[in-house]
């Protein structure tokens, strides 16, 4: 790590603001050093609640997400939000008109605020989203909040990088909860039905409890830590001698209207009671383990995909080999075969002489 980044990660942990932009900044643009500066973050995270809010364009996430950041600041937290926009189609970069519904806490420093663009990947979240959130928790906030674009996109990646997710349903959405059953209910921590003054709200309520009802009948996870069956989304405790494991989680769902601030306190407690459960039942450690995991899997998808690439440029670029193909002189399984075999032929060697054994 040169000295610059060595200086920018120290104003980091010292709680420098604009050290936390510009690393962030560095991360969303992978730029040069950008890996050793989130390699060196892992130490020190750890300490804050990461949540999720996503949900169908329209349920009010900006405003309730506001709102949150501004009743934690009330109870002396600190607050990171990520807002995961929708990319320009120009640039690529964030589309900020949403940000202008989160205003409550401007000016207020322990209230940090970032606009990330989705870069078109599906459920809103890049690599660098989760980056940011080290970077965030490293800095020190308590809560780090993230909000994704929730427009139909595969909501799955949002649960590898936050503890408790929060999925908001608009009142009325009668059908649209039908569509949501095949996925939701595993992502779902707590539901959040915004805007609960509006007409139909009592109606999705009911929708959504029978949904969690008939998907724990039918054995179908609930939230994404493990299968629900408790009313309420407080634990069960169960058999006073019941093994540990067998606590189960069951979303609540809870009415707010954000602009209002209704409900927001029923809201904030069910994080903190999901939040108990994970660290109670051993379910943190697993959810922690299981993201390590995917996150592995990822960067090796990524690099492996970058070494790929400059095989087949070496061999002519893809557009040529796949001429080849058209011209029915070669297949693509045949080129894939072909750019995977040196990769194939450098880990068998390392598994040799990780073995002791003389390569052949």
């Amino acid at each position: 790590m040169n000295a610059d980044d060595q200086a920018l990660l120290e104003d980091l942990l010292e709680g420098k603001h604009r050290a936390l932009a510009r690393l962030i900044s560095k991360i969303e643009n992978r730029a040069p050093g950008y890996r050793d500066l989130v390699s060196e973050l892992y130490s020190h995270t750890g300490s804050a609640d990461v949540i999720g809010v996503t949900g169908s364009p329209g349920a009010g996430k900006s405003t309730l997400v506001d709102k949150l950041a501004e009743a934690y600041r009330e109870r002396g937290e600190t607050v990171g939000v990520i807002a995961i926009d929708p990319s320009s189609p120009f640039t690529g970069g964030a589309v900020l008109g949403d940000r202008i519904r989160m205003a409550s806490t401007i000016g207020d420093m322990d209230v940090f605020v970032r606009s990330m663009s989705a870069r078109g990947q599906l459920g809103g979240l890049s690599t660098a989203t989760a980056d940011a959130v080290k970077a965030m928790d490293a800095f020190g906030k308590d809560r780090i909040i993230i909000e994704t674009v929730g427009a139909g996109q595969n909501e799955i990646d949002i649960v590898r990088t936050a503890d408790t997710v929060a999925v908001l349903v608009p009142p009325g959405s009668g059908d649209a909860i039908q569509t949501l059953k095949a996925g939701i209910l595993e992502i779902a921590d707590v539901f959040v039905v915004n805007k609960a003054d509006r007409p139909g709200s009592e109606r999705t309520v009911q929708e959504l409890k029978e949904m969690i009802d008939l998907g724990e009948g039918m054995g179908v996870d609930a939230g994404h830590h493990g299968p629900g069956g408790v009313e309420g989304g407080v634990f069960d405790d169960g058999d006073a001698d019941a093994d540990e494991d067998e606590k189960t989680w069951s979303p609540p769902v809870i009415e707010t209207v954000a602009t209002e601030r209704k409900g927001l306190e029923t809201l904030m407690g069910a994080f903190s009671e999901h939040t108990t459960h994970l660290e109670e039942s051993g379910q943190l450690a697993e959810h922690t383990r299981t993201r390590y995991a995917e996150e592995i899997r990822t960067l090796l998808r990524g690099d492996v995909h970058s070494l790929l690439e400059a095989e087949l440029e070496a061999a002519g670029g893809v557009d040529e080999l796949a001429e080849a193909v058209r011209r029915g002189e070669t297949d693509p399984y045949t080129i894939a075969g072909d750019a995977l075999g040196p990769v194939e032929t450098c880990l068998s060697e390392l598994d040799h002489e990780r073995l002791g054994s003389p390569s052949e």
